[in-house]
C-alpha cells in the first residue's frame, strides 16, 4: 500500500520529526516518558490486544500509529479512532523504529488519553483481597504482578506514591492489558495508608523476610475475610514502619540455598495461595 491508497480518515508520515507524532518519540527514554505522560495526560498501549482491552475498560483514543501491512487487519481499530475523531498516522517500518526506538513488531500502537484515578475508597468497595505495591520500581514487575492479580483472583491494586507508574508502556506490555482489568488507584500517604485499609476492614499483611514471620501456609489456612497483601520493591522488601504498622508479616519459605523471590514470582505464589474461600 502506498501513500495514495491510503483509506479514507488516515494520514501518512514521513518524517520521524514532524510533530503530529510527538507522543510516541523516543519511546525507549523512560525519562523522555516520564516528562511527557502525566503532563500531556497520556499514556502508550502498544498490540492490538492491548489496545482493545483499552478502549473495552472506556478510555479514549488520542491518536493511532501502525505500518502499511496491518491496515486491513485492524480495520476494526482504524474504524474505532474515525469514528471518535483520533488521528490515524501511518508509516514505513524504517521510519517508526527511527521515531520510536524499535521494531514496531506488535502491530500496533496508540496513544490514549489517562483517565482520572478513583478514590481508594472506591477501589476498595466490594473488595475482598487488594494487593498493595510498596515502590516497586521496575516496570515489568508492575506489570506482571498486575497479570497475575487479574488471574488470581485480586480485586484491586494500590501502588504507593513512589511505585512505578502501571500505565508506563512495559508496565502496559507485561501486563498484557490487566493494568485496564484490574481496578488500581494510588494510596497516598504511605504507610499511613494502612490506617485506611483497617478502617475498611481489611488485614493488613506485610510480606518480608522475617523469621518471626506466619509461613504463607499458616494464613492461607486462616485467611480473614479482606485482606490487604502488601509487596515490596525489588532490593530491600518493604520498609521497617510499613512492617511495624501492618497487621501481620507473611513470609514464604524458600529452600535450595534462595533467599527470596523476584517480586513478580512472589506474587504469583502469594495471590493464588490466598484467593478468597468460597
Amino acid at each position: 500500500m502506498t501513500q495514495h491508497q491510503l483509506p479514507a480518515g488516515v494520514t501518512w508520515i514521513d518524517d520521524a520529526s514532524d510533530e503530529r507524532v510527538r507522543d510516541y518519540v523516543g519511546l525507549t527514554d523512560v525519562a523522555l516518558r516520564r516528562v511527557l505522560e502525566p503532563v500531556q495526560g497520556l499514556y502508550l498501549a502498544e498490540s492490538a490486544k492491548v489496545i482493545r482491552r483499552a478502549l473495552g475498560a472506556g478510555h479514549r483514543l488520542r491518536s493511532l500509529l501502525l505500518i502499511p501491512r496491518w491496515l486491513e487487519d485492524l480495520s476494526d481499530l482504524v474504524q474505532t479512532a474515525i469514528d471518535d475523531s483520533a488521528p490515524v498516522y501511518v508509516m514505513e517500518p524504517a521510519v517508526a523504529e527511527e521515531m520510536t526506538g524499535y521494531h514496531l513488531h506488535r502491530s500496533a500502537i496508540a496513544s490514549m488519553h489517562r483517565p482520572v484515578l478513583p478514590p481508594v475508597s472506591e477501589v476498595l468497595r466490594g473488595a475482598r483481597r487488594v494487593a498493595v505495591l510498596e515502590d516497586i520500581v521496575d516496570h515489568t514487575n508492575v506489570g506482571a504482578v498486575f497479570r497475575s492479580a487479574a488471574a488470581l483472583g485480586v480485586d484491586a491494586v494500590l501502588v504507593t506514591p513512589r511505585c512505578a507508574d502501571p500505565l508506563y508502556r512495559r508496565s502496559v506490555r507485561v501486563s498484557m492489558g490487566t493494568v485496564f482489568q484490574v481496578p488500581w488507584t494510588r494510596i497516598d500517604p504511605w504507610p499511613g495508608g494502612i490506617g485506611t485499609l483497617r478502617e475498611a476492614g481489611f488485614t493488613v499483611a506485610a510480606f518480608a523476610l522475617r523469621e518471626d514471620g506466619l509461613e504463607l501456609r499458616q494464613l492461607a489456612a486462616a485467611q480473614p475475610e479482606r485482606l490487604a497483601l502488601v509487596l515490596g520493591t525489588e532490593g530491600d522488601g518493604l520498609e521497617e514502619s510499613t512492617i511495624a504498622q501492618a497487621d501481620l508479616a507473611v513470609r514464604i519459605p524458600m529452600a535450595g540455598g534462595v533467599d527470596s523471590l523476584n517480586v513478580g514470582a512472589a506474587s504469583a505464589v502469594a495471590f493464588w495461595a490466598l484467593q478468597p474461600q468460597t
